[in-house]
């Protein structure tokens, strides 16, 4: 994946509707998520090789995983590039302090498109039923290791879910390639929350879109 990097200026942006920012980094979540959100992980094999790992980084990081899972990306604003500010985690995902924000260039892949990158916000619309649901999104932070790359949004105002969701792609010591999906969320409101017998189906089959998403048998 080549790609092409550009400044860019942006506008203030509004914050997301949570508090533990970052919080997908911590290795303890499942067990000690934030007060009153719910955790989750999921795991999946994509495949083996530099190769698959290519092929999976360049998919990853241009919303490929939503798109994949039947989502619409639109309303994609590049922002400033500055990372959010929030927890700083350790490799073993302890707590190590405040995360200091910084900025960054828009990286583009050679059709032009813009990839995923700190700041960055977009509308998921997916459909429930009848209805088109609208998810406001702002990518919180990106990680960009040799063997280890993906990112993390979080809830923006107008979203049916208030948290924190990550994708991180792995491209493990025996040559495999994982994804890994990690949230932590709840209703945003009182008339959400009188959905969440609904809410947590669709929610559930999401994930398990999002992890077929990259898997090679489904690739186009």
């Amino acid at each position: 994946m080549s790609a092409q990097r550009r400044g860019r200026e942006g506008a203030p942006e509004s914050p997301v509707t949570y508090g533990a920012i970052g919080g997908t980094q911590a290795l303890d979540l499942l067990q000690y998520p934030p007060p009153g959100f719910k955790p989750m992980e999921r795991s999946v094999r994509l495949g083996s090789g530099d190769e698959r790992w290519e092929t999976s980084k360049a998919a990853l990081m241009s919303w490929g995983v939503q798109r994949g899972a039947g989502l619409k990306v639109t309303h994609v604003d590049l922002g400033t590039g500055e990372q959010y500010a929030g927890i700083r985690y350790s490799e073993d995902g302890t707590p190590v302090g405040m995360r200091e924000a910084g900025g960054a260039e828009a990286v583009y892949n050679d059709e032009g498109e813009p990839l995923i990158s700190n700041g960055m916000s977009a509308v998921l619309k997916t459909k429930v039923g009848p209805i088109t649901v609208d998810a406001p999104v702002r990518v919180v932070y990106v990680i960009d290791d040799p063997k280890r790359v993906g990112f993390a949004y979080g809830t923006l105002q107008g979203h049916p879910q208030s948290g924190e969701e990550a994708f991180i792609l792995e491209h493990r010591d025996d040559d495999s390639v994982w994804l890994t999906v990690r949230s932590f969320s709840r209703a945003s409101s009182f008339g959400w929350r009188l959905l969440t017998p609904v809410a947590s189906s669709v929610r559930k089959d999401i994930t398990a879109k999002y992890l077929r998403a990259l898997h090679p048998i489904n690739a186009a």
